[in-house]
């Protein structure tokens, strides 16, 4: 019996990314979607490359939101997503932070980016090969957790991009490109 071969995935952050970043979002009422993103995701589906989202949601740790209500908020964002033939694969969540919060969720994980314990763990559980592989997002967490984890790091200027745009000279960090939003990410992507 062959083994399927591994196959590349786009690894999307959530808030800032797909949509507004509100801080610290606990309302799926007040999930706010940019408009590009279910055409940037359905490119990735038609490229039949897993989308999957990896987002810190220490919001529940500082208590601030409940596991539920990310479930709901992420049932919103699928729901939103299908207007426009789209879909993700998955959805990985760390809910903690090493400092605030009670346990379990006052947790120093390997989950929590630029960790990328979610990452190590979407590459088993859909087969990913994440040497071919992009990880798309606003900060400099999400740019460091894909070379962290030998992927490409793709800034995009929406949300806290252009901040994270000034500090990563100082970082030596350099991403695959910078683009201005998930959509034109996306598209670079799927005809590279």
């Amino acid at each position: 019996m062959t083994k399927n071969p591994k196959r590349p995935a786009v690894f999307i952050d959530r808030d800032g990314t797909i949509n507004v970043d509100a801080g610290y979002l606990a309302d799926p009422d007040e999930l706010k979607i940019f408009p590009w993103s279910g055409r940037a995701i359905s490119l990735i589906n038609k490229a039949d490359m897993p989308a999957i989202v990896i987002t810190n949601q220490s919001g529940v740790a500082r208590g601030l939101c409940t596991e539920a209500d990310l479930d709901a908020i992420h049932h919103r964002l699928r729901s939103e997503l299908s207007k426009s033939d789209a879909h993700v694969d998955a959805i990985y969540y760390c809910p903690h932070h090493p400092e605030i919060g009670e346990p379990p969720y006052r947790y120093a994980c390997d989950c929590r980016k630029p960790g990328n314990g979610l990452v190590l763990r979407a590459a088993r559980e859909y087969n990913i090969d994440l040497a071919s592989s992009y990880m798309i997002g606003d900060k400099v967490v999400d740019l460091e957790l894909a070379l962290r984890s030998g992927m490409h790091p793709v800034l995009v200027l929406t949300g806290y991009g252009r901040i994270s745009q000034t500090r990563i000279d100082a970082l030596g960090i350099e991403p695959a490109f910078v683009c201005e939003n998930l959509l034109e990410a996306v598209e670079r992507i799927v005809t590279r």
